[in-house]
C-alpha cells in the first residue's frame, strides 16, 4: 500500500466543507475494521484512508498550515500504513478509570510477545512499534503490524483471528466475514 503524499491533503478550509460528507463515511470504515478481543482490547486495522483522515483530523484540531508541520504529521502517520504482505493497526488497551490503568498497565508489561494472527495454520508475531514500549507500563496505545506468509494472505479472506496469551490477559477473536473482506483488501 503506497504511503499518503501531501498532494491527497486538504487545505483545512477545503477541509471542513468535505468533513460533514466525508466523517460519516471514514467512521462506518473505521467501525468495519474495529475489532475488539476481549473486554479491554480493541485493534483498529490501518490502512490509507484512515491514515488519511487522521492527518486531516489532526490539521484540523491543530489548526495546521504550516508545510513542514503537515510534512512531519503525513511523516509520522505514513508509518501506520501497511507494507506488502501485512496488516497494521492501532491497539487500544481500554480500562476506564486511572486507578484500573495504573493496576493494568504495568502488568501488561510484556504484551509485545504475546500476540499474534493466525490465519492458514500459521502464525504471525505483533511487531509492535518498540517507541511504544517502557520498562514501567505499557502504553494505552500500541501501533503493531502482522507480517503475512504468503499462504495467510491466501487464506486470510477466509479464516483468521486474533490471540492474546498474555499471563494476565487471554482472549482470542475470530474475524467475521465482513472483517476478512475489508482487511483483505489491503492486500491488493
Amino acid at each position: 500500500m503506497r504511503p499518503i503524499d501531501v498532494s491527497e491533503i486538504k487545505h483545512i478550509a477545503d477541509y471542513e466543507i468535505l468533513r460533514a460528507e466525508w466523517r460519516p463515511k471514514m467512521m462506518a470504515l473505521k467501525d468495519r475494521r474495529r475489532i475488539r478481543v476481549g473486554a479491554h482490547m480493541t485493534f483498529l486495522f490501518e490502512n490509507r484512508d484512515t491514515v488519511r483522515y487522521q492527518v486531516q483530523e489532526m490539521m484540523r484540531i491543530e489548526r495546521m498550515e504550516n508545510p513542514r508541520e503537515i510534512a512531519h504529521e503525513i511523516t509520522t502517520y505514513n508509518e501506520l500504513i501497511p507494507a506488502a504482505g501485512e496488516l497494521s493497526a492501532s491497539l487500544l488497551i481500554e480500562y476506564e478509570t486511572p486507578a484500573e490503568r495504573d493496576i493494568w498497565l504495568p502488568a501488561l508489561l510484556g504484551l509485545e510477545r504475546h500476540i499474534r494472527l493466525e490465519a492458514g495454520g500459521q502464525r504471525s508475531q505483533a511487531r509492535f512499534d518498540d517507541r511504544q514500549i517502557s520498562t514501567g507500563r505499557i502504553s494505552a496505545v500500541q501501533y503493531l503490524k502482522f507480517p503475512l506468509s504468503a499462504r495467510q494472505v491466501t487464506a486470510f479472506p477466509h479464516e483468521a483471528w486474533i490471540v492474546i496469551d498474555h499471563p494476565k490477559y487471554q482472549a482470542e477473536q475470530k474475524l467475521t466475514p465482513q472483517q476478512l473482506q475489508d482487511l483483505a483488501a489491503d492486500f491488493l
